[in-house]
């Protein structure tokens, strides 16, 4: 470790010197890098990128950097940008395969992994290529290149998702007026007005794809339109539809779309959209391709009318959806669901605490407190305040209300959990907004 310091204080004093030497603060970064001090790392490699944008080995070191400290969201901003450059190097292939691994993408690390090593062999790495399957056919057993063996046994697919009938309706969202008022106009009127709307040539039914955060009420909002209109709704998640045999995920798809027509009017949600629906260009698979071209055939109604069939769709990452889903018909409108706003944290605030013993809590001060917390870091508020007060009443033997200082005290505890997705939206609102998608989120952030 000494000499670790005695390398980094000749750097560092070399720097000095000539300060806007990219290769010399390029070394002093890769330095820290090995040494495990990854923040300063991530400094040094960004004053170095600031330099020579263009340095794939800059932004490798910075992405490397990321992932060091579990900054997964940022390393894949930085990647993804570089790997599509002809350059790009072997590492940056096998890192990119180490983040879509991670991210459960295990088709598309695969490959991602053999182009990287196709480009540099010195570029393997043994532990992940062992977890990818990607091993001799010879070798291999039933897990192979990150998928379990074909078989000619392939069961049909027996899916039946539980149809919901929510009671939650608009008035048990907190804030959030001018979304429900999309909602009402995209999606509410045309069910409760069906003649007007057909007068003008407008079908009940479409597609909202709604993105921002996680935890601020995207899903609770697909709910509450369901109970609002009084419909049946349907939550779809990723394990409802993908499976290991070929062709069973597309005819699950088909399935539970079928399942919404017949229960017409339905909601039908899908939560986590962009592992349904990825770009298919950053695919290798054509399994995936398959399914997300089995989905747009089911929004476009191709075999069967969507009359009466309402998609939502939610993603914490709507970078990675693929563009066809926002062509007019399928999710032609998209809605930035934001943290909420100080009347929107106040309303919260009092739908959590509604029920619990209470003594005057003045909301509005808290909302004050609570800038940037999303519905979901709110309620941990109240919660973690809630857990407090239990214990005291646990060795009092008599209810102890919760007051406004032990919830001032309780967010005090907490970090808003919206920050990190804000960093790396800002760069995609920044440097990838063609067509004004993330006007919302520039607006937000004051760009």
């Amino acid at each position: 470790m000494a000499h670790g310091d005695d390398v980094l204080r000749t750097l560092r004093k070399a720097l000095e010197v000539s300060p806007e030497n990219v290769p010399l603060r390029q070394h002093l970064a890769q330095t820290l890098l090995g040494l495990g001090r990854f923040e300063d790392a991530e400094r040094e490699f960004r004053e170095a990128l600031a330099m020579a944008p263009g340095s794939p080995e800059v932004k490798l070191g910075l992405a490397l950097a990321y992932a060091q400290q579990g900054k997964l969201s940022q390393a894949m901003v930085v990647v993804e940008d570089l790997v599509k450059q002809p350059n790009a190097p072997g590492r940056a292939h096998v890192l990119y395969a180490r983040l879509l691994f991670r991210a459960g993408d295990v088709p598309g690390a695969v490959a991602r992994y053999k182009l990287g090593v196709e480009t540099d062999a010195e570029a393997a790495d043994a532990d992940l290529a062992g977890r990818l399957g990607i091993v001799p056919e010879e070798e291999a057993s039933e897990v192979f290149e990150g998928r379990v063996r074909e078989s000619w046994q392939s069961p049909p697919p027996e899916l039946e998702a539980q149809v919901e009938r929510p009671k939650l309706s608009f008035r048990d969202v907190g804030g959030m007026e001018s979304l429900k008022e999309e909602v009402r106009v995209r999606i509410i009127y045309p069910l409760q007005h069906p003649e007007l709307y057909k007068a003008y040539g407008k079908a009940a039914g479409g597609g909202l794809l709604m993105y921002g955060p996680p935890g601020c009420g995207k899903t609770y909002l697909a709910r509450a339109t369901a109970g609002e209109i009084r419909a049946a709704f349907l939550s779809v998640g990723i394990s409802d539809v993908l499976e290991m045999w070929i062709g069973n995920s597309e005819r699950n798809l088909h399935a539970l779309f079928e399942q919404a027509r017949s229960h017409a009017p339905c909601v039908l949600f899908f939560d986590e959209v962009d592992a349904l629906g990825g770009r298919r260009a950053d695919m290798a698979s054509g399994s995936g391709r398959q399914l997300i071209n089995q989905f747009l055939a089911e929004m476009d109604g191709v075999e069967s009318s969507n009359e009466g069939v309402l998609v939502l769709a939610a993603t914490n990452a709507p970078w990675h959806v693929d563009p066809a889903f926002r062509r007019p018909g399928r999710f032609d409108r998209v809605l930035f669901v934001p943290p909420p706003d100080l009347p929107a944290r106040a309303a919260i605030l009092r739908i959590h605490c509604a029920g619990k013993p209470a003594e005057m809590i003045d909301f509005e001060h808290l909302a004050k407190r609570t800038d940037d917390f999303s519905g979901a870091d709110l309620k941990a508020v109240v919660d973690a305040a809630a857990e407090t007060k239990l214990r005291e009443a646990m060795k009092a033997g008599t209810i102890r209300p919760v007051t406004t200082k032990d919830l001032i005290a309780s967010a005090k505890a907490l970090k808003p959990t919206t920050r990190e997705w804000f960093s790396t939206a800002r760069n995609y609102a920044l440097y990838s907004n063609q067509g004004g998608l993330y006007d919302d989120v520039l607006k937000f952030l004051k760009l």
